[in-house]
């Protein structure tokens, strides 16, 4: 699996916004900022999707630092790679909320999504999907709205190909854990009749540059529900969970078995890994802390 896809929703999918959700303090905000924050989305959408790095990349704060901790440097090297590697994604975002603070901050609640079309072969096309659930944090630096910060709440991204572009896929695992301790990541689908379906579950930190996880490929049991139990780590680094999924069917001919692979793919999806209060961790019973 190419490591990059990791970066695909790091936070670059920001489309047009409407006044529908917007909350004002009691002053010191007017309708100028509202266009002023407006304006910087559309700008970011379409500077995107037309994979205009060097305007895109001046909507942010030369202090930028994501939830993640990636500073604007880092973050700039990952808007590279997944434009070099995907220039067809179209980015769009559906505005939650917008809240002004009395610091000046304007806080932005959306839904982040992109698409794109991947084939493979001329016989095995593929899609990349994408949603993540993301708070931005904007500020007017020398008199411009800048992007100083943002994180994800929640996100699902899936590059599909073949017969798995239509699997109804359904990975899941909590959105938050706490460092050190354990939890359970669930996949499951429904191959199509007379297929082979082979399935992982593996999970990596969000760091820069991203480390290969170890997959270990199993037969997709009779329930078609694979599970696997991870320990978070003590970094504070959020992670990815990671299911690859491939499908295969038998051709007999001739007294011989030939396996054709007829589609394959991931879904990865976002775990945070969030320090809790030590009257919560002991609420806590469903988790087991790292020995």
């Amino acid at each position: 699996m190419k490591k990059f896809i990791l970066s695909v929703l790091l936070s670059l999918l920001l489309a047009q916004t409407s006044f529908a959700g917007v909350k004002f303090p009691d002053s010191g905000f007017f309708h100028n900022d509202i266009r002023g924050v407006r304006s910087l989305l559309n700008s970011q959408i379409k500077y995107a999707n037309k994979n205009n790095f060097d305007k895109f990349i001046a909507t942010y704060d030369t202090n930028y630092q994501n939830g993640d901790g990636y500073d604007l440097d880092i973050y700039s090297k990952l808007v590279k790679e997944l434009w070099e590697n995907y220039d067809n994604i179209k980015y769009s975002i559906k505005i939650k909320d917008i809240k002004f603070e009395s610091d000046g901050t304007a806080v932005v609640s959306l839904i982040e999504t992109s698409v794109a079309d991947i084939p493979v072969t001329k016989k095995m096309s593929g899609v990349l999907k994408s949603e993540a659930d993301s708070v931005y944090y904007l500020k007017k630096i020398n008199g411009k709205w800048k992007v100083v910060s943002d994180k994800i709440n929640d996100e699902v991204t899936s590059m599909l190909y073949g017969d798995a572009i239509d699997l109804d896929i359904k990975l899941t695992a909590p959105h938050e854990v706490t460092p050190g301790y354990e939890y359970t990541a669930s996949l499951e689908f429904d191959p199509p009749r007379d297929t082979f379906a082979i399935a992982s579950i593996a999970k990596d930190k969000v760091e820069y540059p991203q480390k290969q996880a170890k997959e270990v490929f199993r037969k997709l049991p009779e329930d078609h529900i694979l599970e696997r139990l991870f320990i978070a780590n003590s970094d504070n680094a959020n992670e990815y969970v990671i299911a690859s999924i491939g499908l295969t069917k038998a051709d007999i001919k001739d007294m011989s078995i030939k396996l054709s692979l007829t589609g394959f793919g991931y879904q990865i999806i976002r775990v945070n890994v969030v320090d809790k209060p030590e009257k919560e961790e002991l609420k806590d019973n469903k988790n087991v802390k790292e020995k």
